[in-house]
């Protein structure tokens, strides 16, 4: 077993032009003053991040991690959801989907632009000496999730197929480099459970860099058991998403929401503590599991603001990280152990 680090946040929902939520300095002193030990940083946003300089130079990311080090913060990955998001999408929501890509890009041309972007961030990783870098698969057949119309033979193969084929350049970059592509399984892309993660892995030939980043938020709206998946898929959880949610269903609305708002859905998130997600279980799990990365608020609530969220965060996380031990609890009642004195306690002589 081994020590879960944290807490860390994710900036992205929190940054907008006004202070301290306006670039990196500001809003990274602000999170420092509440506790948290590590940001993950959205590669998307210039406020606080410039992509093409951190795979370019060096120099560049030991100067940003040494003046997050100033303020006592790391950077515990670089996110690059929205590229990941890009790389595969269907027609039908290319035009929902415009802000997260170049304006004017064909599929072909976004799938090379989408495919530059994951590469920039791992090699920008490599240079930061960081693990892994969450993503969203993106989606190809998501519009098919429910078998109505009847889906023919072999569809969703084709696009798990494709959808391998495009991530296959930034997967194989990422294991030359020692770097996890780190896929949250979210609504919206082909890779979204635990059934078509394994769809992933068997096309991929089980790709070493092909791994997860868990957030039980998803997995609660969609009613899978969160708990099992950490015991089924542990040993290729390389991120780690806090992020808490609640599921009422009623008479009028259920699993698929009613096309319903946030506040009006079954599946709400929520801010951690006020859901129904068993973080306690969750954090025995991981570190049973060993994993040894960063435990990061990803703050949505349909309710709750963003600062009374960040500011009950970091104690929530940090209440529920395990400092695993290395002894025994009862060693104080043992005694000399060899085979001798065991064949002694078996009868036998």
């Amino acid at each position: 077993m081994s020590n879960i680090k944290g807490p860390g946040i994710f900036l992205a929902q929190f940054l907008r032009d006004e202070e301290p939520y306006d670039n990196l300095e500001n809003i990274s002193r602000w999170v420092a003053s509440l506790g948290y030990k590590g940001v993950q940083i959205p590669t998307w946003d210039r406020r606080v991040f410039d992509l093409d300089k951190a795979a370019e130079s060096k120099t560049y990311c030991d100067d940003l991690k040494a003046k997050l080090q100033k303020i006592h913060l790391e950077i515990t990955e670089l996110s690059a959801h929205l590229q990941g998001q890009a790389l595969a999408i269907h027609p039908a929501y290319e035009v929902a989907f415009q802000p997260f890509y170049p304006q004017g890009l064909n599929d072909t041309a976004r799938v090379e632009w989408a495919t530059g972007e994951l590469k920039k961030a791992v090699i920008a990783s490599v240079n930061l000496g960081l693990a892994s870098v969450p993503v969203l698969s993106g989606g190809l057949a998501w519009h098919m999730v429910y078998p109505w119309p009847q889906r023919p033979d072999g569809l969703i193969e084709e696009a798990f197929k494709e959808l391998h084929r495009r991530w296959k350049p930034a997967l194989d970059l990422a294991q030359e480099n020692g770097i996890a592509i780190s896929f949250e399984l979210h609504p919206g892309s082909d890779i979204f459970d635990g059934a078509t993660f394994e769809m992933f892995l068997d096309i991929s030939a089980d790709h070493p860099a092909a791994c997860l980043c868990y957030d039980p938020s998803h997995f609660l709206l969609q009613q899978l058991d969160y708990l099992e998946f950490i015991q089924l898929y542990g040993r290729r959880i390389k991120s780690f998403h806090v992020k808490d949610a609640e599921f009422r269903p009623s008479g009028r609305v259920g699993v698929y929401g009613g096309y319903q708002s946030w506040a009006k859905r079954a599946g709400r998130f929520r801010s951690l503590g006020d859901g129904q997600v068993d973080f306690t279980r969750i954090f025995t799990l991981l570190a049973e599991a060993g994993y040894d990365g960063w435990a990061v608020l990803e703050w949505e609530c349909c309710l709750k603001s963003p600062e009374q969220g960040a500011k009950e965060g970091a104690p929530f996380i940090a209440d529920h990280i395990i400092e695993t031990t290395e002894v025994a609890f009862d060693d104080f009642a043992g005694g000399r152990t060899d085979v001798e004195t065991n064949r002694k306690i078996l009868g036998l002589s």
